[in-house]
């Protein structure tokens, strides 16, 4: 009967309204809730009897559907820790829950859009509210392993020590320095001229380089030859390198090296300059100059004088900061100068984000309506750039909010007096027969 049908479309049209009412409700209570996704209530109509010109309609009423708005983006808001990230773009954060870290097994793998991480007390970076980032742990030497990117296989809970100390040993450096030419002409006292130059061991030691410049002295004229002898005091000043150095006197090269000889130790590289070195901790490069070059060993006039001696590495450095960049790399600061690239964050993405199994504290996981997730490094294919010292805003507009929840005000209220309608009417056939 259509007042039947009416009386239970009514009902459906209460219904429908009261979800609409609930996510609008759950929206403006979420309005500043960082990460927040906005939900929203879509009506689909139900139809009943789609004949035309039979004289009768039965109502078929309305379904509500609720979704998830994930794709949307909030507005970033600048904060003061440097661990507070969030995404510009496409993409999300790799976190599981910190209750999972105590159990064997598979750890479940989460996703969020933003989260202000702090470490704990042993040192796992993580939010308030428990979940734990996850990161590709970097080597020694600051690389990132290849690590599979359609699985959470080589994601690792990101721990960082507060108390951690670490050591830049040197790998390479620029020996500048100039040679007196009065020492290679003839009545000279031919006294070898010493170098010491500070390195860093593997271990944060410090080291030297002990050099020695010792001029051939010629009969008559002038030489311009020198042997370069390289002791490293690590290895009981055992020499490592012995070198023939003769100098250019030529107008337009002169003082500048003209060839260089390898008498024992590693090869000179005539176009890069360098020599290959090997000190008690492996291998280092030093960079005396190429052929012809002003920036390296030079013989000039009569001092003997170091012009730029550079070197990279550092002593054992306490850790002062941790901050991640634009392309997801978690960097440790030491007060020694020394950064080292500690964790790589990969950005997750979806085919469907808004098809996301929605959890607690705006995280989100993989479903059969999103498709499977694949990690990326940020900025890459289709994901956004990391952002530090940044959250990502609620997606709640209040005002729009506020619209919708009068219009689902009247509608609730239409919908009652449609069955308040249908009552009176109903009681109008019960009053036929008296």
């Amino acid at each position: 009967m259509s007042i039947s049908s009416s009386l239970n479309s009514g009902v459906a049209g209460l219904a429908a309204n009261a979800t609409r009412l609930a996510t609008i409700s759950d929206n403006i209570a979420n309005s500043s809730t960082y990460g927040y996704k906005r939900a929203e209530a879509d009506f689909e109509s139900l139809v009943i009897t789609s004949s035309t010109g039979s004289g009768a309609y039965s109502a078929g009423g309305v379904r509500a559907t609720t979704s998830r708005l994930v794709e949307q983006k909030g507005a970033l808001v600048s904060t003061s820790n440097a661990l507070d990230v969030a995404i510009s773009g496409r993409g999300m954060l790799p976190v599981t829950t910190e209750v999972s870290l105590n159990t064997l097994g598979d750890k479940p793998m989460m996703m969020t859009t933003t989260g202000s991480f702090h470490t704990d007390a042993d040192g796992v970076l993580k939010t308030n509210s428990g979940l734990v980032l996850l990161g590709w742990p970097a080597n020694a030497d600051g690389t990132i392993p290849t690590y599979p990117r359609d699985t959470m296989a080589g994601l690792t809970p990101v721990v960082i020590n507060a108390n951690q100390t670490a050591g830049d040993p040197t790998t390479q450096m620029n020996l500048g320095v100039n040679l007196p030419a009065t020492e290679t002409e003839t009545g000279a006292s031919g006294d070898a001229l010493p170098l010491s130059v500070e390195y860093f061991g593997n271990l944060g030691t410090s080291e030297t380089l002990d050099i020695t410049f010792t001029p051939t002295v010629p009969v008559t004229g002038s030489s311009n030859e020198w042997t370069m002898v390289i002791r490293d005091s690590a290895q009981a000043s055992a020499v490592i390198g012995e070198y023939t150095l003769v100098f250019d006197d030529s107008r337009g090269s002169g003082g500048t090296l003209a060839s260089v000889t390898v008498v024992s130790g590693g090869a000179y590289n005539a176009t890069a300059g360098t020599l290959d070195l090997t000190v008690a901790g492996g291998p280092m490069t030093l960079t005396i100059g190429a052929i012809g070059d002003t920036n390296g060993l030079t013989q000039l006039s009569d001092s003997f004088a170091p012009t730029a001696i550079t070197k990279d590495g550092s002593p054992v450095g306490n850790l002062t900061a941790v901050e991640i960049d634009e392309n997801g790399y978690i960097t440790a600061t030491y007060d020694t100068g020394f950064t080292r690239r500690i964790y790589q964050i990969p950005l997750i993405d979806v085919p469907n984000p808004n098809g996301l199994t929605v959890l607690n504290n705006q995280t989100f996981q993989v479903s059969v309506n999103s498709g499977s997730f694949f990690l990326w490094d940020a900025g890459d294919g289709p994901t956004g750039a990391v952002v530090g010292y940044a959250r990502e805003g609620s997606t709640t507009d209040v005002a729009a909010e506020l619209t919708s929840l009068i219009q689902t005000q009247r509608a609730y209220s239409s919908n009652a007096k449609v069955i308040q309608t249908v009552d009176e009417m109903l009681q109008e056939t019960t009053n036929i027969k008296r």
